[in-house]
């Protein structure tokens, strides 16, 4: 392999492993900041402690994952500058204005109201202060529009021209750059999988508790809303998730093609490979499973429909198949696992045993970090499914590249390495550390005086609420 290869090779290793530590911070942060404010929403409404419980045990977890978040994209930027030089020149004129509003408008909405949000309820109103949380919630949402309508301009761009310099400049309006033709799709599936990815967080550590006796009324409550989250959201997500792959089809019909392993066309009744070893040299799916037919009617809602294959392209213009066809189909099995488990609780829910079934409790422990896997895997699916280019059909991978030597990208990808896990491992500790103790009645980090500054005890709102606020007492009409 050429030095030129090799560091092109590097490189995409190193941004690969930095964004993806990064992504599974934002992954839970979006939904976890949306479920603070819910819980003080609810909390503020009803006046029963158990939300506020939460909040407060839920909102030092989110201190950490949000900073964590922060620190690891800051990593990523300047990988633009060393690694993608070549890239950051070209698009910068496109991506660039893109990358500003998310700092402007995102951001600098999240920096603002945190320290609100994290340390002001004793020193604010209870209105202000929801107002500082709600405002966090949504800048997270905020910041993941402006990333993915990069990214999505990276898929499907459209609105731009090039210049005398080959840079991409903007021609016509700012809105068909931001609204792609596949923005909006790969927004509601990011956002989605985010708050089930919480969800299932939730979930786990609630399941973790009961299944040590910690039944605590705060545990029982989170277990509840983590299924119902679970219930009504792995559903959404699976249509959702239909519609994307119906406009990637459109778009990037090789992605999908690599995605189903088909390598060769078919003129009818394309089947649906469940599972199979690619083979890209042979051109075939070894000792695949199959059904007939069920590919055309899933990608084209026609049993008879034609579809094409790889054989459609030339060979370089392939994406790596076996990386894309099992990435896709370990995160669809997860969301079908998912959405077993939302079942499996709407049962339990019915039959009054949702903090009974202890089977159903190792199940959602055994889900609490799917969300981060699945998430990891949508992002593989649609980044090594674009391959090889960078910018779709417009500028490939290899023409992004810095003109770096392969020894320097190999010594800064090994530091990554080691200080990410180093770094990043001992907060994921932290983390679990939090976690595991309950959110039990009476302890010393519920803040007794913030919840008296707002004319309640700490035992008042559990009773008012029929909940017997010892931690040996089954919850009551939670």
């Amino acid at each position: 392999m050429a030095d030129a290869e090799l560091a092109l090779l590097l490189a995409r290793i190193q941004f690969a492993f930095t964004v993806s530590f990064h992504f599974i911070f934002p992954a839970f942060s979006i939904g976890l900041a949306s479920f603070l404010a819910v819980l003080e929403g609810l909390w503020l409404k009803t006046k029963n402690d158990v939300y506020l419980r939460l909040f407060k045990y839920w909102l030092k977890i989110f201190a950490i994952t949000f900073a964590m978040g922060v620190v690891s994209g800051i990593v990523m930027s300047y990988q633009f500058g060393t690694n993608w030089s070549v890239f950051s020149d070209r698009a910068g004129p496109i991506i660039g204005p893109l990358m500003a509003y998310e700092v402007l408008t995102a951001f600098f909405l999240e920096a603002g109201f945190l320290g609100v949000m994290l340390f002001g309820m004793d020193k604010v109103g209870k209105k202000l202060h929801f107002a500082a949380t709600l405002m966090v919630a949504i800048g997270t949402v905020i910041s993941a529009f402006w990333i993915l309508s990069v990214n999505s301009w990276m898929q499907t761009p459209v609105g731009y021209a090039t210049n005398d310099v080959g840079q991409y400049v903007l021609d016509g309006s700012w809105w068909d750059v931001v609204f792609t033709p596949s923005f909006p799709y790969r927004l509601v599936h990011t956002v989605i999988a985010a708050y089930l990815t919480t969800a299932l967080v939730v979930g786990g550590v609630a399941a973790w508790h009961m299944l040590k006796g910690r039944d605590f009324p705060a545990v029982k409550k989170m277990f509840s809303m983590a299924m119902w989250m679970a219930a009504l959201v792995a559903p959404v997500q699976i249509f959702a998730g239909d519609l994307h792959g119906l406009n990637t089809l459109e778009h990037q019909p090789m992605k999908v093609a690599a995605m189903e392993g088909h390598f060769e066309s078919y003129e009818r009744a394309a089947p649906l490979i469940l599972f199979g070893i690619p083979d890209s040299e042979a051109e075939e799916v070894r000792y695949q499973i199959a059904i007939p037919g069920l590919g055309s009617l899933i990608l084209k809602h026609d049993i008879n429909a034609p579809l094409d294959g790889l054989d459609t392209v030339a060979r370089e213009d392939r994406p790596p198949v076996g990386i894309v066809f099992w990435s896709f189909r370990i995160m669809v099995g997860l969301g079908f696992l998912m959405f077993a488990l939302g079942l499996w609780s709407l049962w339990a829910r019915w039959r009054k045993t949702l903090y009974d079934s202890r089977w159903l409790h190792r199940f959602a422990l055994v889900m609490a970090p799917s969300g981060f896997v699945a998430v990891i895997a949508g992002w593989i699916t649609t980044e090594v499914g674009r391959q090889p280019w960078v910018i779709h059909e417009v500028m490939r991978t290899s023409e992004a590249v810095s003109d770096i030597a392969a020894p320097a990208v190999a010594g800064s990808l090994i530091a990554f390495v080691v200080v990410y896990f180093f770094v990043f491992g001992a907060g994921t500790l932290y983390l679990l550390k939090l976690m595991s103790h309950a959110p039990a009645p009476g302890e010393s980090d519920v803040a007794d005086a913030p919840i008296r500054s707002a004319g309640i005890t700490p035992a008042s709102g559990l009773e008012k609420d029929g909940i017997d606020p010892r931690p040996d007492k089954e919850e009551g009409a939670a």
